[in-house]
């Protein structure tokens, strides 16, 4: 009889640690997940302030008669096709993160082509208001920056974390997949060419 009691007490011991270990590594894996949801709002977060900036903007720019309609019309159309894409967070596969980076690049592509085109109005880059939503504009790239660096630091934790031994089969068994990272753009690692003829 002693002998069941003994066996029975290091089964329920057993078992306790089971638990233990399997509700600890589900509730770390819960609250890294919730992390890259709250790094990716803050993400999102910079991208809608650039988007909400371009309007601004445009509006200024197009005080300027003459300035190209295409330019403008270019800048427009890349934001209303950035903002219309959008990831959920519980949705953050590496083809979703590349989807929506090519949506944003279309509107950096549009701005920077709008910038050069303002070079040929001195006017309009000497306007008091021009210059404010530029360096606004510069600062919110700088912030989109630093948001994407911590996002990919964030989920490069939790993919870590899900991925080591044991906890990668309480992951499959709970269905906590890897998250996707943002890439740098095709050609980035390439140095630009500079020529001054």
């Amino acid at each position: 009889m002693k002998k069941g009691w003994i066996a029975l007490i290091v089964v329920a011991v057993l078992l306790l640690i089971v638990y233990s270990s399997i509700k600890g590594t589900y509730n770390t894996m819960v609250q890294r997940d919730e992390s890259i949801s709250t790094a990716w709002a803050q993400v999102e977060n910079q991208y809608q302030r650039r988007a909400d900036l371009i309007p601004n903007l445009v509006n200024t720019v197009k005080g300027y008669a003459d300035f190209e309609q295409e330019t403008l019309t270019g800048v427009i159309e890349a934001r209303a096709k950035a903002t219309s894409v959008s990831i959920d967070p519980s949705n953050l596969s590496p083809e979703a993160i590349a989807n929506f980076e090519q949506a944003q690049q279309g509107v950096s592509s549009a701005l920077s082509r709008l910038l050069v085109t303002v070079e040929r109005y001195p006017d309009l880059k000497a306007n008091q208001q021009f210059q404010q939503l530029q360096v606004q504009l510069e600062g919110t790239e700088n912030r989109i920056s630093v948001e994407r660096r911590n996002f990919n630091d964030v989920v490069q934790g939790y993919n870590t974390y899900i991925r080591s031994f044991p906890k990668n089969l309480y992951a499959n068994m709970f269905g906590f997949e890897t998250k996707g990272y943002f890439q740098a753009a095709a050609g980035s690692e390439t140095v630009p060419e500079v020529s001054f003829n």
